[in-house]
């Protein structure tokens, strides 16, 4: 039986992640664009977040809790976590396969055979990609180090910020209203509360499959981080920007979580 408290804490944690993409495109409210190379900047920011909170609050924590279900056996902790990151990265290439999207920088993918119209299919490629961010933070509070799950919701929103503002922004150059893109912003992250209750509902349902779960939902963020942000934060030339961004972003949330976890 699911503890009530602990999805109550995945459902708030992941909202709050989820509603700082809003936030994060309030400035769309008085500006209309920003330098491709600071676009470039805080899309690595958002990379280097997720890749620390991938490594220090979902793998390693991953690897503690297989260790603890089979002692002494380094072999089935990494079996169990490489197994979850399989799965994870799998799911996303096949939401990537068969859901039709469009990315802003990348253009249109999935399949062609459902016509939306443009807006929607961002809306898509942005849910495929804040779907597995939700889901890590309900798994996180799904496990039993609640200052872990802390610092991971604090740097998934702190990622999501940046994120939303450049989502706003290219909605605008694409003639929405800056009403509109602070809304479809804003509505992208909600997508995040559903992840974070199906993480964090199946952990405490199953307490054994927790290390797999943290595996699966570092292989989606992996997959996210490598099919999407560092290739649309290196975008026309501004690799530099895009690795300077990814370094900071890795370590603030590597402070976050000594400071927080």
């Amino acid at each position: 039986m699911s503890d009530p408290s602990t999805l109550y804490l995945g459902l708030i944690g992941s909202a709050i992640a989820g509603l700082a993409t809003g936030v994060g495109a309030l400035p769309v409210l008085l500006i209309r664009q920003i330098s491709q190379n600071t676009q470039g900047i805080m899309l690595g920011f958002g990379a280097g977040v997720m890749l620390a909170a991938t490594s220090f609050s979902l793998i390693v924590p991953g690897l503690e809790a297989a260790a603890e279900l089979v002692p002494n056996n380094s072999a089935y902790a990494a079996g169990v976590i490489t197994l979850g990151i399989a799965l994870g990265a799998v799911f996303l290439w096949l939401s990537h396969q068969y859901f039709p999207h469009e990315h802003f920088f990348k253009g249109r993918e999935g399949s062609n055979q459902i016509n939306l119209k443009r807006v929607w299919l961002f809306i898509v490629a942005i849910t495929i990609h804040n779907f597995p961010e939700g889901l890590a933070v309900g798994v996180g509070f799904g496990g039993e180090d609640v200052s872990n799950a802390i610092a991971l919701a604090v740097g998934i929103g702190l990622q999501n910020m940046p994120e939303g503002l450049v989502v706003a922004l290219s909605l605008l150059a694409e003639k929405y209203s800056r009403r509109e893109a602070l809304l479809i912003s804003l509505m992208t992250g909600m997508v995040e509360p559903l992840g974070g209750i199906i993480g964090a509902g199946a952990v405490t349902l199953a307490r054994p499959i927790l290390p797999i779960a943290m595996g699966f939902a570092a292989g989606a963020m992996l997959f996210v981080i490598s099919d999407e942000i560092i290739p649309e934060s290196n975008r026309l030339g501004y690799e530099k920007a895009g690795t300077i961004g990814v370094m900071v972003g890795f370590v603030v949330m590597m402070i976050l979580d000594v400071t927080l976890g």
